[in-house]
């Protein structure tokens, strides 16, 4: 357990927080080792039916850590290169586990939001940032190619051409610019984005969490799918939802003209 990545719960919600304000939430060795099994176990709780992502001290994530990259290159001098691919794609599954796992997640990005840290952002399903946020990919200002997904998220977000510009240029993007791209869904003023965060998580715990979770199934293999099977997705997991007890109190409450609670089962 680390105290550099904290995980806390209000009822249905969880919250994971980047914990190193001191560096506006860079990742180190520490951190980037505990962030794929805290997903992990959030992913796997039935009782959790959104998970927040978020950072301490008036910042998302700053990326990696530079200082500690150097240091772990004098470190790791000399050591298998398959050993190394594999333990970077080991805490990339952060990322995955944030765009697969069968509930919404949401990004609440105040202050820096750079490299992996905007990669781990573009891996939820819903993002809302301060309208001074600072989003980057920043990976070119420290000749890296990039990683955490972004490559993938950002040019279904944005298209191919804007995002191999925000790539190669690492151009600082406010909230309310990369809200403009559909970078984020929305921006507020930095005073009111606990206010609205808090609300959109609500709002997303709320939902049918099962039905939700086959939504994110069904989206993800059409981003690579072809028709036919995005179509057979389609119709198993509208069945599978069809059994759930969420799709029942919501026939019986629209056809009673009301409006259904759902429980998330």
């Amino acid at each position: 357990m680390t105290k550099l990545v904290l995980e806390s719960r209000v009822a249905d919600i969880a919250t994971i927080t980047f914990n190193r304000p001191e560096a506006r939430n860079a990742l180190n060795e520490e951190m980037l080792c505990a962030l794929p099994d805290i997903a992990r176990r959030l992913a796997a709780d039935r009782d959790i039916r959104a998970v927040i992502v978020t950072g301490a001290g008036g910042a998302f994530c700053a990326g990696g850590d530079v200082k500690d990259m150097v240091e772990d290159e004098r470190a790791h001098a000399g050591e298998d290169f398959e050993k190394r691919v594999d333990a970077i794609r080991e805490q990339m599954e952060f990322s995955r586990l944030l765009h697969e796992m069968p509930k919404p997640t949401l990004a609440v990005i105040s202050g820096s939001a750079a490299g992996a840290g905007l990669s781990i952002a573009l891996a939820c399903d819903y993002r809302i940032a301060a309208s001074d946020a600072k989003l980057t990919t920043a990976f070119s200002k420290v000749a890296l190619s990039g990683d955490f997904g972004g490559s993938f998220f950002l040019p279904r977000i944005v298209g191919s051409a804007k995002a191999r510009e925000l790539y190669f240029t690492a151009d600082v993007l406010s909230g309310d610019e990369a809200a403009e791209l559909g970078i984020v869904n929305r921006s507020v003023p930095a005073e009111k984005l606990a206010e609205e965060a808090d609300r959109l998580a609500r709002s997303l715990a709320d939902l049918p969490t099962v039905a939700v979770g086959h939504m994110k199934r069904n989206l993800n293999l059409g981003e690579h799918g072809t028709l036919a099977q995005v179509m057979d997705s389609e119709a198993l997991y509208l069945i599978r939802s069809m059994m759930t007890d969420d799709h029942k109190v919501a026939s019986r409450a629209f056809v009673e003209k009301r409006t259904g609670k759902f429980s998330g089962t």
